[in-house]
């Protein structure tokens, strides 16, 4: 029997707040929800902001204050009105005089340029004259033609909560990120370790465009030009995979298979495929599957603006026939739009075996079916959409109709489209889904688009999806796309719902949700998570009634200790989990047997007699 993996922790942290008990889907629904978990919604964010004084003593501004800077907004990492550039020139000698110019010896060039002559003068400096012309290069600014991005709530500094020295923003997310995930589940994590064999655990987390702040590839691209060095961590931190390596090296103390899958706006779905095909068929029985990615750079946006990819505040003028670009309304996705809007999120999610779940009393949030991936075949534009994901929504259709019936299917499923708000996307996107949904006798098939609230976080950006749809189960609406005001007449909506207003179905009107991803280059991912009461049904009937109880009984404790952990997270940011340099094993601790390897700190050895596969 193959394990089903199931969904038994989740966080970290998107412009939405924190993802954990999903306070970030609560966030994008606030105005659904009763006013109970409106102000457990507002009381999370006020712990990230670090507002919580301000919450109490004036709670109307505060919440307006929260509701402004969170999601997408004007750019505040920052001022895209004066971005730090240089600008070439070229100084010349006027016809009278030649041009004369001092400077500190040290500042000289290495090779002297022609028409150059160089004379010591008082205090170690030297003079120069320059018969002919200099090349230079002035420091400048330039305003920035795209103001809009998704950013984790103002006031919220992943690099203040750990000592984060010179980690890029992106690892920082990781640390965080997984530490929420791990934390969530209610279970420490060295029972954990206890409970299984040292190299069942897994780790794939990875990042689309890797670390490209002034910590990683951008500083060590720049360092030159800007008269620096590169230091010795730029190369190595700026690596796509180094989510994953921060979480095994920092978090978990993994020692269980590793990677970062990279797939473009598909990755996190590439990795949570890794994740879930450790479990079904290389025997793993944990795996910590997730994305990071902090693209809000100056450097980045101006290079998606440039393709045409990105919302610019003149288009966004042009839609609304106004004379200031709505920041909040930048993402629209199926509606008259512009382009996507970048954004930033660090997403986890803790899998385990099913039978490991029911044994730990793990809270379980539902299970990831399968996820599909398939490529476009031949293209004419690296960028542009193909077929492939035609095929991962029609085999995602296709399982979930094996697995639980065309009724389930046709009434009770829903999906979290790609949705990037670019004019190309509605169009391509939105025939794939019609089409679907009419093969497969859907009459209005819900489609959110949670991008309208959270930006395009990339790599993570699925993750989001992911994680939204737990929430679906957990409070009762589909997300709707709030900004828009219609549907462009170019989108392909028979048998589709797509709707600016959220959608009540309740915590168990929907049986599953597809996760759909498109990314550059033909990277199509789809993935089948089915609902928390569809995955104890099936576990039910896989191992019987009587492991249903024993569950429910040690799962009471297991919740109890994760919603202390939830509380505390309500009054202070909890600490991140970062063990820098605490329990390195050296090899001369190791018992090593020709059947196994023993290692200090887990109950159970390596085991080293391994099947032939072949046989």
């Amino acid at each position: 029997m193959v394990p089903l993996p199931v969904i038994v922790g989740f966080g970290g942290v998107n412009p939405a707040g924190r993802v954990s008990f999903h306070h970030a889907y609560s966030r994008m629904v606030i105005d659904a929800l009763e006013a109970s978990k409106q102000a457990r919604t507002y009381q999370s964010l006020a712990v990230l902001m670090n507002l919580q004084d301000q919450l109490k003593t004036d709670p109307a501004a505060t919440k307006d204050f929260i509701k402004n800077h969170t999601l997408i907004r004007r750019i505040e990492l920052w001022d895209p009105d004066r971005i730090d550039v240089h600008t070439p020139a070229k100084l010349r000698a006027s016809d009278a005089a030649p041009l004369i110019v001092k400077m500190a010896k040290k500042q000289l060039p290495t090779e002297i340029p022609d028409g150059w002559v160089v004379r010591p003068v008082e205090n170690g400096d030297i003079e120069v004259e320059i018969t002919d012309a200099a090349q230079v290069m002035l420091n400048d600014t330039q305003r920035s033609r795209v103001t809009s991005a998704g950013q984790l709530p103002t006031g919220y500094d992943p690099g203040t909560l750990y000592a984060s020295r010179n980690h890029p923003r992106g690892l920082q997310l990781a640390i965080v990120g997984a530490s929420d995930a791990v934390q969530s589940i209610g279970i420490e994590w060295s029972d954990l370790q206890n409970l299984v064999r040292p190299d069942e655990f897994a780790v794939h987390a990875g990042c689309a465009m890797g670390q490209l702040d002034t910590h990683g590839a951008g500083g060590l691209l720049q360092a030159r030009y800007l008269g620096k060095r590169p230091s010795s961590k730029h190369a190595a931190l700026c690596l796509s995979e180094m989510p994953a390596d921060f979480t095994n090296a920092y978090v978990t103390g993994s020692l269980g298979s590793t990677g970062g899958a990279i797939g473009a706006c598909a990755t996190f779905l590439y990795n949570a495929k890794q994740g879930i095909d450790e479990i079904r068929y290389r025997g793993k029985r944990i795996a910590v599957v997730g994305s990071t990615e902090a693209p809000v750079t100056p450097e980045l946006v101006e290079a998606f603006r440039t393709m045409g990819a990105l919302a610019e505040d003149e288009a966004l003028m042009a839609l609304d026939g106004s004379n200031e670009p709505d920041n909040r309304r930048a993402c629209r996705p199926f509606s008259s739009n512009a382009g996507f809007t970048v954004s930033e999120a660090g997403v986890f999610l803790i899998l385990m075996d099913e039978k490991l779940a029911l044994e730990c009393g793990a809270e379980i949030y539902g299970a990831i079916a399968d996820i599909y991936v398939n490529a476009d075949g031949y293209k004419k534009s690296i960028p542009g959409p193909g077929i492939g994901n035609y095929i991962t929504v029609g085999k995602a259709l296709g399982l979930a109709r094996t697995m639980l019936g065309e009724e389930a299917v046709r009434r009770r499923s829903f999906i979290h489209a790609h949705g990037t708000g670019t004019p190309q996307n509605r169009v391509t996107e939105s025939h794939i889904l019609s089409e679907m949904a009419k093969a497969f006798h859907i009459e209005s098939w819900p489609v959110a688009a949670i991008k309208a609230y959270l930006g395009h976080t990339l790599a993570p950006a699925s993750g989001d999806q992911i994680t939204s749809a737990l929430g679906t189960w957990s409070e009762g609406w589909i997300p709707g796309i709030a900004s828009i005001d219609h549907i462009a007449d170019d989108v392909y909506s028979d048998h589709l719902r797509i709707d600016p207003s959220h959608l009540e179905v309740g915590v168990d009107g929907m049986d599953v949700a597809l996760v759909n991803s498109k990314g550059f280059g033909g990277n199509n991912a789809t993935g089948v998570v089915l609902s928390p009461h569809v995955t104890r049904s099936l576990l039910e009937s896989r191992h019987g009634k009587q492991a249903l109880s024993n569950w429910q009984t040690k799962r009471e404790k297991v919740v109890e200790r994760a919603q202390a952990y939830d509380d505390l997270a309500q009054r202070e940011i909890p600490e991140p989990i970062y063990r820098f340099g605490e329990g390195v094993i050296e090899g001369n601790e190791l018992g090593i047997r020709g059947d196994g390897i023993d290692i200090p700190g887990y109950e159970y050895s390596v085991d080293l007699n391994v099947e032939n596969p072949y046989e």
